[in-house]
């Protein structure tokens, strides 16, 4: 039935991109400098949540890998550690630059030496750059010679309204790719493209490839994830095709599934605020932030908070608020 797991996993990259590619030859032009062993020019990717903003960078610069003899990258997802230390300990050993140096007591200092005194040419990838809570991250990963950036988030406005002056004037010229949604069609293709990777025939048929591609209106995510627990579920109950009742049994889980990884994927201070929220049901601004500060040993600033709850709210979907000010408060939304 499965001939190729890898291919229904969340992570895959696939050999081609389907109906990226106008954004592919974007970015890729971006980057191209590398191949000479120049520096390449410093990139945004926006887009809504299952766009594939994360694999596009990914896919380009392992083409990219292809043609640069000296290239090393480095994959960081800030929401798991936003600060200045999480990030440039990740990014160096994503990159296969770091493996003797530890996070604890490694300045950050050391951390850029190591990326200054690399000979050839390094991308950074940086994800939900939005949360980081040091500008000064991206100062001093924008002065480094020999370092280009691709940075990712949702929202092009929320991030540069958050940016200093000199951030927004040093970034102002770099390439922007934006992402849309997938229209229905190119969902399709998505998942067939991942079914004749990863399934034998006669597992799924077009009809029900068209219903999960309804049901994740357009997020690829979704649709994956529908995909891949559909084929869980007739493989424990010993059947041999994906119905549409089984697609129906199974959403809640591939929601579930999207959920608990966007939770596992939290770094120390984010997931606090999400389980404080989480264990209350329903929590008030200020005794949020009053239990936040007793419960964290070194407790973030609020503006830092501030911006934690924005990205669980806006970007993974784990909390709701309603309300302003004093008054508004948090929930745990069903999904």
């Amino acid at each position: 039935m499965i001939t190729d797991a890898r291919a229904l996993r969340p992570s895959y990259l696939p050999a081609d991109l389907h109906h990226r590619d106008g954004k592919i030859d974007q970015l890729a032009d971006a980057l191209r400098p590398i191949t000479d062993g120049d520096i390449g020019e410093d990139a945004f990717i926006f887009g809504p949540s299952g766009t594939g903003k994360t694999t596009l960078a990914k896919y380009v610069v392992r083409k990219l890998e292809q043609e640069a003899l000296d290239l090393r990258w480095g994959y960081v997802n800030c929401m798991s550690g936003s600060s200045k230390n999480d990030v440039l300990h990740g990014l160096v050993r994503d990159a296969g630059l770091g493996a003797d140096l530890r996070k604890e007591g490694t300045s950050t200092t050391k951390f850029l030496d190591r990326l200054r005194e690399f000979d050839d040419q390094v991308v950074a990838i940086l994800d939900e750059v939005d949360v980081l809570e040091d500008e000064s991250t991206l100062h001093s990963l924008y002065d480094l010679p020999n370092l280009t950036l691709v940075l990712i988030t949702i929202d092009e406005d929320d991030l540069f309204a958050h940016f200093d002056g000199r951030l927004r004037s040093r970034f102002m010229g770099s390439e922007m790719v934006r992402l849309e949604r997938y229209r229905h069609e190119e969902l399709c293709d998505i998942l067939r493209a991942r079914i004749k990777a990863g399934l034998a025939p006669g597992v799924i048929d077009e009809r029900t490839v068209e219903y999960i591609a309804d049901i994740a209106a357009g997020d690829a995510r979704v649709g994956i994830a529908i995909l891949r627990r559909a084929t869980k579920r007739i493989m424990n109950e010993d059947e041999s095709w994906i119905s549409l009742d089984v697609v129906d049994s199974v959403q809640d889980e591939a929601r579930e599934e999207i959920h608990q990884h966007h939770v596992d994927d939290l770094g120390t201070h984010k997931r606090l605020l999400y389980e404080i929220v989480e264990a209350a049901g329903e929590i008030g601004v200020t005794e949020l932030h009053e239990t936040y500060e007793q419960r964290a040993p070194e407790p973030k600033a609020k503006s830092t908070r501030r911006r934690y709850l924005a990205s669980l709210e806006s970007k993974y979907n784990l909390i709701a608020s309603s309300g302003n000010g004093k008054g508004k408060s948090y929930t745990v939304p069903d999904f």
